[in-house]
């Protein structure tokens, strides 16, 4: 599920960022963020959560927290959606 920063706050998902990416490079920029990730790190113990990722430049990064914050262009990307994309 793709949390908008505002939008999670409010539990408001719009359907465009739950059920779909209206941005499908965004999803190939966090695979490359988690692949170099483990490329890095191959024996880090610990898993991420997902990724927070900036939608306007593509930047982002690992988040390991329960509860990340985001700030107001970033979205929140699971492993899951993450991992499904890359198989």
């Amino acid at each position: 599920m793709v949390y908008l920063a505002g939008e999670r706050y409010n539990n408001r998902v719009s359907q465009t960022n739950t059920f779909g990416f209206s941005d499908p490079t965004l999803l190939q920029a966090a695979q490359k963020i988690y692949q170099t990730y483990y490329e890095v790190h191959p024996d880090y113990p610990g898993r991420p959560l997902g990724i927070a990722i900036d939608r306007l430049s593509h930047r982002g990064y690992l988040i390991f927290r329960r509860k990340p914050a985001l700030l107001p262009k970033e979205c929140f990307l699971t492993l899951q959606q993450i991992e499904s994309g890359m198989y």
